[in-house]
């Protein structure tokens, strides 16, 4: 067993249920590239400070630089037995060499240290999702851009409503995915500051250059608060919530693509590369990769709630609940990235069926609001035709016609404002591409829209 950085202060070794119980190392070994980078930067501003000498930190730097890349081509392991990646990287590092490797933890605290890996670490993950989801926005663009006219229909409470084009109900995702982005952008921003230096709580006797440190490290400034920057973890609950938002979108997509894979109504259909099947009916196409995706958001739910709830009680500074904070961001993010990469080749070759979304909005009078459009258009106030429109789509229900077989002259019964244009008025075309208000359905509406995201990423 690795022997504790605090051994002095005991008289006897921790067991190693309690060790293991304690150690962290499975889980943050991921970090020690973060780790390496801060205490790179530490060791440099000591010998800059003169805390160490110059010659101890360019010692340190150069063994740090080598333990990293021992890490990176596999020479060098893991040591599963130590507390957590920071003890094992020091533990190395005075392995190799001796006395001056111990100089490397002057004017530095675990907490401190451990604060900003995890800013590090994160920073480096987020910029990763942003990606991705900057490239799920292209994909849903491209589909936009090849549908503009492809008319189905829009729904409310799941029932047929208006027609839409299958372009618009795409930039929907598309712009949601956007603010997605955008949080994850402004929790970032917050986030990137360095807490090195705060110490344990307190901060430090020594002289220390903090701002020298966070220059080095990329970050916007410091923590102004000694005690904020141990204990603060508001940036993984900010991120956490910014995942479960954009899990939340992609889960609700999936249930679309459900929907749509069925046979009830198959507007579209997923690649072979991209369904299962079944272990007993033959006949089976299953959209198994969103029926994950929608099971996965509440994984991620889990972890922003798992993030809330170690935190509302821990009292300043820092706690070992917060060691807790890690398993649940790490996988957050883990899983959210596993469903952004799955999701985009997955659109990107879904086919289509235009024919059934056509033969769909056909059906369900949702050209009714136009029909009462129609009469406003021609002096009626709209409550007057709202109601005529409705008692002409019940006698098409009673006698099995939609609003474009009705005679004219069944028409005229209900209104004299009706004419032989009333046909084309409720012609399905008609009434989706004259929809031209800003982000409606009209292609030059759709194509406003796929301007404004290519050229607003």
């Amino acid at each position: 067993m690795a022997k504790a950085m605090w051994a002095g202060r005991f008289s006897k070794e921790e067991s190693k249920e309690v060790n293991d119980f304690n150690s962290s190392i499975s889980f943050d070994s991921r970090m020690y590239e973060s780790d390496i980078t801060g205490s790179i930067a530490h060791a440099r501003m000591l010998g800059h400070q003169g805390i160490i000498s110059q010659a101890d930190s360019d010692l340190i730097i150069e063994t740090l630089t080598q333990i990293l890349e021992d890490i990176n081509t596999g020479k060098l392991e893991f040591d599963m037995e130590a507390e957590d990646i920071h003890m094992f990287i020091e533990a190395e590092l005075t392995n190799r060499i001796g006395e001056v490797g111990k100089r490397l933890h002057t004017s530095r605290s675990r907490n401190d240290q451990v604060a900003l890996d995890i800013r590090l670490h994160l920073r480096k993950t987020v910029s990763s999702i942003v990606e991705q989801i900057n490239s799920l926005i292209d994909t849903f663009v491209n589909m936009a851009e090849a549908n503009k006219e492809t008319i189905m229909p829009g729904y409310t409470h799941l029932q047929r409503a208006q027609p839409i084009t299958f372009a618009n109900h795409l930039l929907a995702y598309a712009f949601m995915l956007k603010r997605d982005k955008e949080r994850f952008m402004d929790a970032l921003k917050r986030m990137n500051y360095s807490p090195l230096g705060s110490c344990a709580l307190a901060g430090t006797t020594y002289p220390i250059d903090r701002e020298m440190v966070a220059k080095e490290l990329g970050f916007d400034g410091i923590v102004r608060n000694s005690l904020d920057g141990v204990s603060d973890r508001d940036f993984c609950v900010e991120i956490a919530s910014a995942a479960a938002l954009c899990q939340m979108h992609l889960s609700r997509f999936s249930e679309e693509i459900i929907l749509w894979c069925s046979w009830e109504f198959k507007f579209i259909e997923l690649d072979d590369a991209y369904s299962t099947g079944s272990s007993i009916m033959p006949q089976k196409k299953n959209p198994d990769i969103c029926e994950l995706v929608r099971g996965k958001t509440g994984r991620v739910y889990g972890d922003l709630v798992t993030l809330l709830t170690m935190l509302k009680g821990t009292p300043l500074a820092y706690n070992k609940d917060m060691q807790e904070d890690k398993e649940a961001i790490f996988d957050c993010l883990d899983t959210l990235s596993m469903c952004l990469t799955i999701v985009k080749p997955m659109v990107e070759t879904m086919r289509v069926n235009k024919t059934n979304m056509r033969n769909a909005a056909a059906k369900g009078f949702i050209n009714a609001t136009d029909l009462a459009d129609y009469l406003v258009k021609k002096g009626m106030a709209f409550r007057s035709a709202y109601k005529i429109s409705g008692s002409i789509v019940a006698f098409c229900i009673e006698n099995n016609l939609v609003l474009e077989t009705v005679p004219l002259e069944k028409y005229q019964e209900y209104s004299e404002l009706f004419t032989e244009d009333v046909y084309q008025y409720i012609n399905l075309e008609e009434c989706t591409f004259k929809r031209t208000s800003k982000g409606a359905s009209a292609v030059k509406s759709v194509e406003e829209q796929i301007n404004y995201l290519r050229s607003n990423k």
